[in-house]
Formats: structure tokens, C-alpha cells, sequence
């Protein structure tokens, strides 16, 4: 009996012993730099912050004996205030990972300062170009969608379909630059012609001297180069001043399934757009969504469905590595597929793009839905291999040619 109750006493003191070894481990810090209050906040912040938590809380809360803890800071929308979170993250914080970092010129800002810090860091939100080119990394991974993706997917469909000659609308700064380069790019080799453009500040309320000038150009197509809130002003006000009933087509370059709620489907319907995810797809999807929406009160977007997915592939990545290092993880996390119900087959490659197919969609018309959030009919799948740059067109130093 003595020998027992030993027996029992020792396992237990191991036990204690363990959980207290636990205890003293430092948390794993990842952080998320989030538009958390202007033009962005309904496509990545609090959102973003949620469906980071749910996949740690689906993970199971720890990895490698340490507690998982979320971090989120709002930018403010200004890039050095971006950079200088991803700073105190990573320099007083302890911050391992960030996440998100919604907007291009936020994220090229934060990208720099891990960059030099040889920490991991996974854009959910921006969509320049520019995070897996000229400014990409070894610890960089631009996940959910880009602006050749997006002018690729939409850009191409348009065109061919008749819509021939285009006119901008571009948000001034990296990403608005990009997109209208990439999709003026996609137009005129598809046989297109763009006969104008013009740029305004980000987030504009009064879009009348922009649109008097795309409805003056005659242009077939009025392609709007930014996202947001600026999107969803610019199509309401199009509306208002006849633009669809005149027979242009606004097409909104970047655009989530938030921004056709606020525009509504009666302004909205007919839209043709790119996205990497729709919360309706198939029953992995809605399985998502309707635990998300319990706690939102609204579907996830593309950004934050891609939040989920790549902090599960970023805490899968630490733990079979055994360590938090960046180049052990990133090693696992570029050589381990993707799939998940945001994406098949996915795959993280050298310039840190991760591939996976994009879809392009026609927004509903009103008798068509079935009711809100209902918005979108799938008109195409495009391959990932199809929808983004290839390999041999990167600008990204790591790319071996």
C-alpha cells in the first residue's frame, strides 16, 4: 500500500511539476496591425482580431507548453504609425508572428521592420503587388489576394465580354497605383484601351469631380483602383449621378461581400468582382461563417477567412517544427499544402505568394436572393497557377531564375 500511495504522490508531483514548467514558459505573442476604426474596419479589424482568436482557440489555446496570446493595434491608416507597432511588437512586446497589417502602404511599412528583424509576417488585408516582389522576404507571406489577381480575374472577364475601353478611378497611394497598372496591363493585352484615369485621396467623401470625369470619357467600363469605404462611396454616388443607367459599367476592382451590403443590391447588382473567398461556397464555408457570424454578427470577408487559415498553418508550422524559430517555421509552413475550407492545395511559394484559386463573381439581383448576405452567383474558378503573376514574371530577389 506504501509503495502505491508513493506511486501516486511521485506521478502527481510530475504532474504539478509539468503544469508549473508550462506556467513559466512565456506566452506565444502574435500580433495583428488592423484598420480597426476608418475605411478598412469592416474588411479586416475587429474582424480580423476574431477569427485570429478562433484559430487559436481551435488549435487548442497552446503550442510547445506555451499559451497562445492575440495582439491587435489599430494603424490608424498611416504608415509610419504601422511601422512603428510592428516595431514595439517585435522589439518590446515579443511578438513572434503578425498578422493581417490590412493596407498597402501599412503593410509595406510593417513588412520592412520584420524583414530586418528576420520575423515572420503574413498579409491578410493589402493587396500591392509590391509584398511579394520588390518588397518581399523570407519571412513574408502575402496570402489572400494581390492586385494582379485582381485585375487578372476581373480585368480579363470584362474585356472579353465586350467591355473594351476603360477608365480609372484610383485610390492615390501603393495599392491603388498597383491595381490600376496591373488591370490597365490585363486590359490592353486582352485587345482593351484605357482612355483615362484619374487619382483621389484615400478616403474621399465627395466623388463628384472624379466621376463627372470617367463619365465624360465615353469609356465603356469606369474601373474603380481602390477599396473600402472609397468603394462603396464611389459606386453609391455613380448611382446617383446616372452613371449605370447611362450605360457605363462601374467595376469595383476590389471588392467584399461587406461593401455590397452597404451599397445594397439594387445599386450593386450586376457587379462583376474577384475574390478569393465567398462565405456561401459549399458546407466548409457556411460551417465557418455561422460560427464567425455568432460572434460578429456579420459573414467573414475574404481577409478575415484568410486570417484563420494562415494562423492555423502558421501554429500547425511551430509545432511540427518544435520551435518558434523563423526560418525552421517558414521552412515547414512553404512546404506543407493548404487545405482548409479557404483553400485546396494551396501553396506558399519561394516569392511568398500563396496560390490558390480566385473566384469570379456577378452580384444578384435583388428578386434573386434569397435574402441578406445572399449576394453572389460564381461565374468562374480560376486556378491559382492562372490568377496570379508567375514565377518567371517575379521581381522578388529570392526567386531563383
Amino acid at each position: 500500500m506504501k509503495n502505491i500511495l508513493s506511486g501516486i504522490f511521485a506521478a502527481a508531483f510530475a504532474l504539478s511539476a509539468s503544469a508549473a514548467q508550462a506556467q513559466d514558459k512565456p506566452p506565444l505573442k502574435i500580433g495583428g496591425i488592423l484598420d480597426m476604426s476608418s475605411l478598412y474596419a469592416d474588411i479586416t479589424g475587429p474582424g480580423s482580431e476574431t477569427a485570429a482568436k478562433m484559430a487559436v482557440e481551435d488549435f487548442g489555446g497552446e503550442v510547445l507548453g506555451r499559451k497562445i496570446q492575440v495582439l491587435a493595434a489599430d494603424h490608424l491608416n498611416k504608415a509610419d504609425l504601422s511601422g512603428n507597432i510592428a516595431r514595439d511588437m517585435l522589439d518590446n512586446q515579443g511578438v513572434e508572428m503578425i498578422y493581417d497589417v490590412a493596407a498597402s502602404a501599412t503593410a509595406l511599412a510593417a513588412g520592412e521592420i520584420a524583414k530586418a528583424r528576420n520575423k515572420i509576417i503574413i498579409f491578410n488585408g493589402p493587396g500591392s503587388i509590391r509584398l511579394s516582389n520588390e518588397a518581399c522576404g523570407p519571412y513574408t507571406v502575402h496570402y489572400v489576394f494581390d492586385t494582379f489577381g485582381q485585375a487578372n480575374v476581373t480585368g480579363l472577364a470584362a474585356v472579353k465580354s465586350g467591355l473594351d475601353t476603360w477608365f480609372f478611378l484610383t485610390a492615390d497611394y501603393a495599392f491603388g497605383q498597383d491595381l490600376e497598372k496591373d488591370t490597365s496591363n490585363v486590359v490592353t493585352k486582352t485587345g482593351g484601351k484605357v482612355v483615362g484615369s484619374v487619382r483621389h485621396p484615400l478616403n474621399t467623401s465627395d466623388f463628384s469631380s472624379f466621376l463627372l470625369q470617367a463619365q465624360a470619357s465615353k469609356a465603356k467600363v469606369i474601373g474603380l483602383a481602390n477599396a473600402g469605404g472609397d468603394t462603396v462611396n464611389a459606386i453609391k454616388q455613380a448611382a446617383e449621378f446616372g452613371i449605370m443607367k447611362g450605360g457605363q459599367k462601374v467595376s469595383p476592382l476590389l471588392a467584399f461581400v461587406t461593401d455590397i451590403d452597404s451599397i445594397g443590391l439594387e445599386t450593386a447588382q450586376g457587379l462583376l468582382l474577384a475574390e478569393a473567398f465567398y462565405w456561401d461556397m459549399n458546407d466548409e464555408t457556411r460551417a465557418f461563417s455561422k460560427r464567425f457570424m455568432e460572434r460578429v454578427k456579420r459573414p467573414p470577408t475574404s481577409a478575415q477567412a484568410g486570417v484563420y487559415s494562415s494562423v492555423t498553418h502558421y501554429l500547425k508550422a511551430v509545432k511540427a517544427a518544435g520551435t518558434t524559430d523563423a526560418a525552421a517555421v517558414m521552412k515547414v509552413m512553404k512546404e506543407t499544402p493548404i487545405n482548409d475550407f479557404f483553400a485546396k492545395n494551396g501553396k506558399i511559394r519561394e516569392d511568398g505568394r500563396m496560390i490558390h484559386d480566385m473566384y469570379l463573381f456577378e452580384v444578384k439581383k435583388p428578386s434573386e436572393s434569397k435574402g441578406r448576405w445572399d449576394d453572389y452567383k460564381l461565374l468562374a474558378t480560376v486556378p491559382g497557377s492562372e490568377a496570379f503573376q508567375s514565377l518567371e514574371q517575379s521581381r522578388c530577389p529570392l526567386v531563383k531564375k
